[in-house]
């Protein structure tokens, strides 16, 4: 069990380091319509995983309360906007693509702030990956260790070109490889890390269990909404990022009804 917990609480890292590794097999800088067909691939699956993985469980959980099972969800998925709402206006950070900042002024370079902006959208993934964990921990009945497989390594899946994504376009900012790929590396270290610290507030208090989901799933929402469709979606060629949307989607929906 604890193997399985590990391996789980490691895997979308795990993802993003070897995403983050292609800056040492690739020469050229990732082509913009990759760039958003990957993009929107990583949307697809944040918004399955949202559904299938957190806020259907999270009514489940609370069907003693009869028509108001619904209110434990819609309070969570608020606090999870709000969250990352907060974060994005106080933590400085810059978008792919983009020539201006967000969050309030700083002097930190185009890089950290590249690396920062990847870290914000990695935390509501680590935090999606820590509530699951506990609440199968927890032994509650509606969440499966296949279910929890399943999140874990769809998150993997797309955190894979998010490493690529971070990595290349840094490469192409002048930062030699080594750096690039640890700039990688960083951007997903904090979802194990938050992923811990989920699971203990969870296992502290466990009544909050669908709280917590739903909380994972509106601040991952949030961060489709906000930043990666609107990447996927820009300039010309705009039905490719919606295509892998569509693809990124149904593999999860895939991945979490074959092993839940």
């Amino acid at each position: 069990m604890t193997e399985s917990v590990l391996l789980e609480l490691l895997l979308p890292f795990l993802g993003t380091s070897l995403g983050a590794g292609c800056v040492f097999f690739l020469k050229r800088g990732m082509n913009l319509l990759v760039q958003r067909a990957l993009t929107g691939f990583a949307a697809g699956v944040m918004v399955a995983a949202s559904v299938w993985s957190l806020l259907v469980p999270a009514m489940e959980q609370a069907e003693d309360m009869g028509r108001w099972a619904f209110l434990p969800a819609v309070i969570g998925f608020w606090l999870g906007v709000l969250f990352l709402l907060v974060l994005d206006r106080t933590i400085p950070h810059l978008h792919q693509n983009s020539s201006q900042p967000e969050g309030p002024h700083t002097r930190l370079k185009r890089t950290t702030m590249l690396v920062l902006a990847v870290t914000l959208h990695n935390i509501p993934e680590g935090m999606a990956v820590g509530v699951v964990l506990a609440g199968w921990m927890a032994g509650n009945s509606g969440i499966t260790a296949a279910g929890t497989l399943a999140l874990s390594l769809g998150i993997a899946l797309q955190n894979f070109p998010e490493g690529a994504i971070i990595s290349m376009p840094l490469r192409g900012e002048g930062v030699g490889k080594g750096r690039a790929f640890l700039y990688g590396v960083l951007s997903g270290i904090v979802e194990p890390l938050a992923a811990i610290l989920t699971m203990l507030a969870a296992g502290l208090i466990l009544p909050a269990l669908p709280y917590l989901l739903s909380f994972a799933a509106g601040a991952m929402i949030y961060v489709v909404v906000e930043e990666l469709i609107p990447e996927s979606s820009a300039g010309e060629h705009s039905n490719l990022g919606t295509l892998f949307f569509a693809a990124g989607f149904t593999i999860m929906l895939a991945l979490d009804v074959a092993l839940g």
